[in-house]
């Protein structure tokens, strides 16, 4: 069964474009490149300029911890830590339907 993880990430006043940075030099690339990644977004919050969010859906489980414990995530994890005001918000969700993602449901 698919999984959706929302992550929330809170940054120190004003670093929001500097985590951005650092989240552009590494994870597309990774995310592109890992099959168990369904849909993947980045997303900054409209009303609060230090928010940062990203939702992504998972083929299982087994991928979404698989890439929690990848060599990208974990550098990208290091690099960006100095930007945020502590560690990131989680939740994780079964995706039951998805609209554009036939196998994700």
């Amino acid at each position: 069964m698919a999984i959706a993880i929302m992550v929330v990430h809170r940054v120190k006043p004003g670093m929001r474009d500097e985590a951005r940075r650092v989240w552009e030099a590494s994870m597309p690339d990774g995310i592109s490149a890992n099959p168990g990644h369904l849909f993947y977004t980045y997303m900054f919050d409209r009303k609060d300029p230090n928010v940062i969010r990203a939702f992504q859906i998972y083929t299982d489980q087994e991928a979404a911890q698989a890439y929690l414990a990848s060599e990208n995530y974990r550098q990208y994890a290091a690099a960006v830590g100095p930007f945020l005001a502590g560690p990131p918000a989680i939740s994780m969700s079964e995706v039951m339907w998805s609209k554009g993602l036939a196998d994700a449901g």
